[in-house]
C-alpha cells in the first residue's frame, strides 16, 4: 500500500543493479518453454521436488520443523498428521495446490489473501482470521541479550481496511500497466508483510502470495525449483533486506531496493537452477 501510493512506485527510477536482473531473468524465462517442452520427465520430478521442498522450507523459516523424511510422506503421499507441525506442512501444501491448480482465476485480494491464510494455517484457532490484537515484529540478537522490537506492523483495527486498499493499489498499478510486474510484486510481498494482517502465518503467507502474483505474470519458476528452499538458503539476508526496506515505510519514505534485488535475485536463481537441472537430467 505505501509503495503503491501517489505513484511512488510508477515514478521510481531502477537501479543498474535491478534493471540488470530483470534483464537476466526475461532471458531465463525465455528458454522455459524451450526446456520444459523438451523434458516432460524431468518435469515431472521436479514439481514434486519442489512442492514437497517449498513446504518444508517455507515453514522451516518459521521454526515449524518435522522429523526427515516426513514432509515427502505427508505432501506427496497425504499421510496423516502427527502433530500440530505436520499439520501445518500439510496445510501449505494445500495452499500451493490451490496457487497450482486455480492461480489464473485467483485475484489479489483480501478474500484470496484470508483463504491461503486458512489453507496454511488449518487447525489453528484463527485460521482465515484478521489479527484481533497489535502485534510487533521482534528481532532475537544472535549475540544474545533481550529481543527488541524492529517494526511495529498496521494495529488491528486498520487491518482490514488497510489490506483492502493494498489489494485495491496493487490491482490498479498492475491493470494499467504502470509499473514493471516482478516490481510490482516485490512490493506487494513487502507492503503485505509491513501490514503483518495476521497473529501467526505472515511469512508463509507472503511466499504464497509471491508465488501468486509471479504465475500471474507467467513466472512458473516456482512450480519446478522452490523459491522457498532458496530464501530459507538465504535466510539471514531475507530478513535483513526486509529490515532495510521497511524503515519509513508507515511515513511512505521507505527504499524498497534492498528488499526488490533479493526479491529478483531468488526469481533468477530459481530459473538458473531450472535450466541447469533440466539439461544436466535429460
Amino acid at each position: 500500500m505505501m509503495s503503491f501510493r501517489n505513484d511512488r512506485l510508477a515514478n521510481t527510477t531502477l537501479g543498474g543493479a535491478t534493471v540488470w536482473l530483470l534483464t537476466d531473468i526475461a532471458e531465463a524465462k525465455g528458454r522455459e518453454a524451450e526446456i520444459l517442452a523438451r523434458s516432460p520427465e524431468v518435469v515431472g520430478r521436479l514439481r514434486e521436488s519442489a512442492l514437497v521442498q517449498s513446504a518444508e522450507s517455507s515453514n522451516r523459516i518459521e521454526g515449524v520443523i518435522v522429523e526427515p523424511g516426513r514432509a515427502a510422506e505427508l505432501v506427496l503421499r497425504n499421510a496423516r498428521p502427527r502433530n500440530r507441525s505436520e499439520e501445518e506442512v500439510q496445510g501449505y501444501r494445500r495452499a500451493l495446490d490451490w496457487i497450482h491448480t486455480k492461480g489464473a482465476e485467483l485475484a489479489i485480494s483480501p478474500e484470496t489473501i484470508l483463504r491461503l491464510h486458512a489453507l496454511a494455517q488449518e487447525g489453528g484457532g484463527d485460521a482465515g482470521q484478521w489479527k484481533q490484537r497489535d502485534n510487533e515484529i521482534v528481532e532475537f540478537p544472535v549475540a544474545g541479550g533481550p529481543p527488541r522490537v524492529r517494526f511495529t506492523p498496521t494495529p488491528a483495527r486498520q487491518t482490514p481496511e488497510t489490506m483492502a486498499e493494498l489489494c485495491r493499489w496493487y490491482a490498479r498499478e498492475v491493470g494499467q500497466r504502470r509499473v514493471q510486474p516482478l516490481v510490482a510484486a516485490a512490493a506487494l510481498v513487502l507492503d503485505f508483510l509491513c501490514v503483518h494482517p495476521f497473529r501467526d502465518g505472515n511469512g508463509r503467507v507472503a511466499r504464497l502470495l509471491g508465488l501468486l502474483a509471479l504465475y500471474h505474470f507467467g513466472y512458473d519458476v516456482g512450480r519446478y525449483v522452490s523459491l522457498e528452499r532458496l530464501i530459507e538458503e538465504t535466510r539471514e539476508e531475507y530478513y535483513e533486506t526486509l529490515r532495510l526496506s521497511s524503515v519509513g515505510w508507515h511515513e511512505g519514505k521507505h527504499d524498497l531496493g534492498p528488499w526488490l534485488n533479493y526479491f529478483l535475485v531468488i526469481v533468477r536463481r530459481g530459473y538458473l537452477e531450472l535450466l541447469s537441472s533440466a539439461e544436466e537430467k535429460q
